[in-house]
């Protein structure tokens, strides 16, 4: 059995960015995995920042580009510093991370939607409320 599991893991020393162990036998792999992501974090910062400043990319095309950074960045924050991974030890951060989207999700419906709902019954201001000083 230990052939198949090599310091705990399925894979031997196969594991994803941000998912190993941290026991005393891969402090070392852990800082470097923490500096590559600390790395892809402030080149993507950079990035978003020259682009959007920048004409090699079609004007009306930025939202987009930054739109597609900031999806890179969060994966990379997801898997460097959370350690949210595809491991089988990595469900439950995966299950807050979902349940987390849904609230913030709901929180955001509801409030567009109480917004628009009262925005649509207000009173309109009479006339005669607009000529007085």
């Amino acid at each position: 059995m230990s052939e198949i599991f090599h310091h705990g893991h399925p894979h031997g020393r196969d594991t994803a960015p941000g998912d190993q162990r941290l026991d005393g036998s891969g402090i070392a792999h852990g800082v470097l995995s923490y500096l590559l992501g600390l790395a892809l974090a402030a080149g993507l910062t950079v990035a978003s920042f020259y682009f959007a400043g920048s004409d090699l990319i079609w004007r009306p095309a930025i939202p987009v580009a930054l739109v597609v950074l900031a999806i890179a960045q969060m994966g990379v924050h997801l898997v460097f510093f959370l350690h949210i991974t595809s491991g089988p030890e990595s469900t439950n951060n995966v299950l807050a991370l979902a349940f987390g989207a849904l609230i913030c999700f709901l929180v955001i419906a509801g409030s567009l939607w109480i917004m628009t709902v009262l925005n649509h019954n207000m009173m309109p201001m009479p006339a005669s409320m607009h000529m007085q000083h």
